[in-house]
């Protein structure tokens, strides 16, 4: 299994790049929120990669972190979700909106997405509901990693750039670096309130479903305060 791939962005299409490495190139297809994140042909790029494997067919495709690519992982497992359905869900909501999208049972928020219908989006939902709280739990971890690099190194410099983001959270410069480092520490926080609502005796799902909501009316919130808001929608009402 080929896991990640890092290196030096040789060509992109509308909805696949090519990566050198080393000389062997390697063709990932990726979301258009992917697409739109990854910096100019000729500098350095990572990404991580499921490999889809069929009699006739093997193909790469890339994430920018292990978030989204456990995310695309799971939306494979669901009846009718191909890798293409998949994509084009990320590619709309990204992997900290398909976590909110099913921990809230939003089906309109899924269908919006190109090529998806409503016993599709429906199915997600209702497969995925109770498998998300796990997945976004380990969030935090999973999300640290941005994918992209800046290409500020030259061509000597590829196999030490390349060896440097095995071992280091890298950035990419610009606003899909800020974008990025924003989506990770928000995803850790939400896993940090996750873990507190356990502790506090909460179910994964409901817990899933408050902080989820906490976290949209208020992106920027801290755990604290996403703890306390999440506490607020669990409340019962009477």
């Amino acid at each position: 299994m080929i896991g990640k791939i890092s290196g030096r962005l040789e060509y992109r299409s509308t909805d696949h790049v090519l990566i050198d490495v080393r000389g062997v190139g390697y063709m990932i297809y990726c979301s258009d929120r992917t697409l739109a994140t990854l910096p100019s042909v000729g500098e350095s790029v990572s990404l991580y990669t499921d490999l889809l494997v069929r009699e006739d067919l093997l193909q790469l495709f890339g994430f920018p972190s292990l978030f989204e690519k456990e995310w695309h992982r799971l939306l494979m497992s669901v009846q009718g979700i191909g890798a293409k359905a998949s994509l084009a869900i990320l590619g709309a909501l990204g992997a900290d909106g398909v976590s909110r999208a099913v921990s809230l049972g939003d089906v309109a928020a899924i269908k919006a997405a190109k090529g998806v219908g409503p016993k599709t989006a429906q199915r997600v939902v209702i497969e995925l509901k109770d498998k998300a709280p796990a997945l976004m739990a380990l969030g935090g971890s999973l999300g640290e990693t941005l994918a992209s690099v800046s290409g500020e190194e030259d061509a000597a410099g590829t196999d030490d750039v390349i060896e440097d983001m095995a071992r280091k959270p890298v950035n990419a410069g610009g606003a899909s670096a800020a974008s990025g480092a924003a989506a990770a520490a928000s995803m850790s926080v939400q896993a940090d309130a996750l873990s507190a609502l356990g502790n506090l005796g909460y179910g994964p799902a409901d817990a899933a479903g408050a902080v989820a909501q906490a976290a949209g009316e208020d992106p920027e919130a801290d755990t604290s305060v996403l703890i306390r808001a999440a506490l607020k929608l669990l409340a019962p009402k009477g």
